[in-house]
């Protein structure tokens, strides 16, 4: 399982530690950074991410009364200077409260905990199985993950390729595959984003679907060999 992580943060430097702690733990991708919260609203509103590493002392609106805004939460991490609001912090059901400078083995035990409550919550989840895609102007479609093959870039639109049938969406494959779940879907060309259990073959650089080869990227090809492989 691959967490989706956000992280909000004023402070250049600690926003630098925390996504360097991140890069170091493979089941975890940052995919947004924003230095106040008020800027993360909309991707917030578009996205799911599971992990959000939020600071408390922010200009405009602090991170309590953030996460008091917010009808569906991610999981939180709560990050700060200030041993203090640790009490406030739990209150709000938060996953851990960080103190800053934020160390790694620290890092790594609240992780831990995301990690297993977030697969607690997808054992319980029946949502986390489809999405839906937007087909045309007035029209949404469920689309379920075990039918899809593989997402192909076409500039600012995607084709869908599902076991049935296939869907022309606009949207951008690194906004698609952001949304998806990532423990099924892997990136492997900047044209291409694939079902993990529908690759057949694994060879040098490429990889066999149903009968057709695709190439890997070269810049792809480490984290595509270390999630099959592994």
């Amino acid at each position: 399982m691959i967490l989706k992580c956000v992280i909000i943060d004023d402070e250049p430097l600690a926003v630098k530690v925390i996504e360097n702690h991140i890069s170091q733990i493979k089941e975890l991708q940052t995919v947004a950074i924003f230095n106040n919260a008020i800027d993360s609203l909309e991707y917030l509103r578009n996205n799911k991410p599971d992990l959000l590493f939020l600071d408390v002392n922010m200009p405009i609106i602090d991170g309590f009364s953030f996460l008091e805004s917010l009808d569906d939460k991610p999981l939180v991490i709560i990050t700060s200077a200030h041993a203090e609001h640790a009490a406030k912090g739990f209150d709000q059901e938060v996953l851990d409260y960080l103190v800053k400078p934020i160390s790694l083995p620290r890092f790594i035990k609240a992780v831990n905990k995301a990690m297993s409550k977030a697969k607690d919550h997808s054992k319980m989840d029946p949502s986390h199985d489809h999405i839906f895609v937007k087909v045309d102007k007035k029209k949404m479609k469920k689309v379920y993950l075990d039918d899809i093959i593989l997402i192909e870039s076409l500039k600012d639109y995607i084709k869908i390729v599902t076991t049935k049938d296939n869907h022309i969406v606009h949207k951008t494959l690194s906004a698609f595959t952001d949304e998806l779940s990532n423990d099924k879907f892997i990136r492997i060309h900047r044209s291409y984003t694939v079902s993990i259990d529908k690759i057949d073959v694994l060879e040098g650089n490429s990889v066999e679907i149903r009968g057709k080869r695709y190439v890997i990227g070269r810049s792809y090809l480490e984290d595509v060999k270390s999630r099959i492989l592994d």
